[in-house]
């Protein structure tokens, strides 16, 4: 068998999805990270459709990629436009890419009410266009748009339009499920039927719409198809494209069709964090593989089965993608709990110790009152230094008041926090504003703490969620501040809850500092 090759659209398909969109500098940050990770196919953008993707073409030609090959997107000619004077053609080659793609109908439904055109005209239009192409270009391949509903509709005409790309000379046919709503059943049948007829290499295009994108590209590789397009997390229009993030180790790991070198497989995580975060959109925890509850237990049963054989409950070892096995704590915690997060915090604890049924107490009294520490790693490390006597208080808040004030009907509020702390011997009293009560505390926190520990300055909030616990009393009910912070390295997760929201932020906010200043004295 030979390899699979995987053809990234994350630069195209990718930014049509609603929520996201890319600058250029974004899109060439990203090339680089797919190229390292080992994609053979990086398709760039639609030179024709816009000055950003011009603009992408000529600066991703200055750059040294390691292996991937840039691929430009486009149309067939328009009906009725000599192939050689159509724009959108000529925009292609002016691109200069190192690999063409180019998309046609093969649904005779939008042959009639799309192109407005006879099926013949039609077979023209795609035999002329990839003609050409390969006479002025090196790689060229044909997006077969629909083909699979195009196929279900009129099975006769949809092979022709594919005949027609592989008298043209292309080099390879990918098929695509534009609407995603082929099964992958459907996929296997109509692919084997495909393969009698065609002996052009096939490459699959799937969408999400049904939840198969990953099922019917796997399918397809089964079958025997070359080439795999997707896109990383599956970012795409409307429910999105199939996820490379679960195509690949898929692949990999399951099917043992190499696509990548193991070194680059355990990068996956973060190139799927990486394009998360210039698309500005938060990581899916739950996704599989790459998600960081994707190997997470928290039930105490599935804990101590792992900690003897993480077999029991993992499908394969999450280190092999660049994730990790994960512990949470909860009210349905046992003592394995316990016991594998201490060891994750290096923290030496015996499963007979009084101090760790301590721990189990507190952490079910503080569950019952609201808090939650699964998303609160660093509340936790800080929970358990205090049972066990190793935790160091590094300054003692004395009291603090946060004013909002409002001066006008039309005017925004104003905020403003005096905290006053004690570090030793010295105590500072200091105010600040901010742009909300929360973060006018966060702020004078700061000002006042940074003056005796200035590495706090490398302290960024990254993230502040606030969520009202059901407890049936209206504006009087527990909330629970979860606030995610981070430095140049890592990323940290505390949490606080009170019946005063100002007061919850307050727990969370100091967890969080006091947590990286024990972190500097390891």
């Amino acid at each position: 068998m030979g390899r699979v090759k995987l053809y990234d659209t994350t630069l195209r398909d990718g930014t049509q999805a609603e929520d996201i969109s890319l600058l250029l500098e974004d899109k060439i940050r990203i090339a680089h990270k797919l190229d390292e990770l080992g994609i053979q196919y990086i398709e760039g953008g639609w030179p024709g459709s816009n000055p950003k993707d011009v603009a992408f073409f000529k600066e991703i030609s200055r750059e040294k990629l390691r292996q991937a090959k840039v691929a430009a997107f486009g149309s067939t000619r328009r009906a009725r436009v000599a192939v050689e004077k159509d724009n959108n053609i000529k925009t292609l080659l002016a691109a200069e890419p190192d690999v063409i793609t180019i998309f046609g109908k093969t649904w005779d439904f939008h042959v009639r009410e799309a192109l407005r055109i006879s099926l013949e005209e039609n077979l023209e239009l795609i035999f002329d266009s990839l003609d050409f192409l390969k006479r002025h270009s090196g790689e060229v391949f044909y997006d077969a748009e629909h083909f699979f509903d195009g196929y279900k509709a009129n099975p006769e005409y949809a092979v022709k339009t594919l005949q027609a790309a592989q008298q043209a000379g292309v080099d390879c046919i990918i098929l695509c499920d534009t609407n995603g709503g082929t099964l992958p059943f459907e996929v296997a049948r109509i692919i084997g039927d495909v393969q009698t007829r065609i002996s052009t290499p096939l490459g699959i295009h799937s969408h999400n719409d049904s939840e198969c994108a990953v099922a019917n590209a796997l399918q397809a590789v089964e079958m025997g198809v070359v080439q795999v397009q997707g896109t990383i997390n599956g970012f795409g229009e409307r429910c999105g494209n199939a996820n490379l993030c679960s195509i690949i180790p898929s692949l990999q790991l399951k099917m043992k069709r190499e696509c990548v070198s193991d070194d680059q497989l355990r990068n996956l995580q973060d190139v799927s964090r990486y394009v998360y975060e210039l698309a500005n959109i938060p990581p899916d925890k739950r996704q599989a593989f790459v998600g960081s509850s994707a190997f997470a237990h928290k039930g105490g049963v599935h804990v101590s089965a792992i900690e003897r054989n993480p077999e029991t409950y993992e499908h394969m070892r999450p280190e092999l993608v660049g994730n990790r096995t994960r512990v949470l704590i909860s009210d349905l915690s046992g003592r394995s709990n316990v016991m594998a997060k201490a060891k994750e915090f290096n923290l030496d604890l015996d499963s007979r110790d009084p101090v760790t049924l301590e721990i189990l107490d507190n952490i079910k009294e503080m569950e019952n009152r609201g808090y939650q520490f699964e998303g609160a790693d660093a509340s936790f490390e800080l929970l358990m230094k205090k049972a066990l006597g190793s935790h160091r208080k590094f300054f003692q808040i004395i009291g603090f008041r946060v004013l909002d004030e409002k001066r006008g009907e039309d005017q925004r509020p104003t905020s403003e926090a005096t905290i006053k702390v004690k570090v030793g011997g010295k105590v500072e009293h200091t105010a600040a504003e901010g742009s909300g009560p929360v973060n006018a505390l966060d702020n004078a926190i700061r000002k006042a703490l940074e003056k005796f520990y200035p590495k706090l300055k490398e302290v960024k909030l990254l993230d502040y969620k606030v969520r009202v616990l059901p407890a049936g009393q209206g504006t009087a009910s527990s909330t629970r501040v979860l606030i995610e912070s981070g430095d140049r390295h890592n990323r940290w997760g505390t949490v606080g809850v009170s019946d005063n929201i100002i007061d919850a932020s307050y727990i969370a906010l100091i967890d969080s500092l006091d947590y990286k200043l024990h972190k500097l004295e390891e």
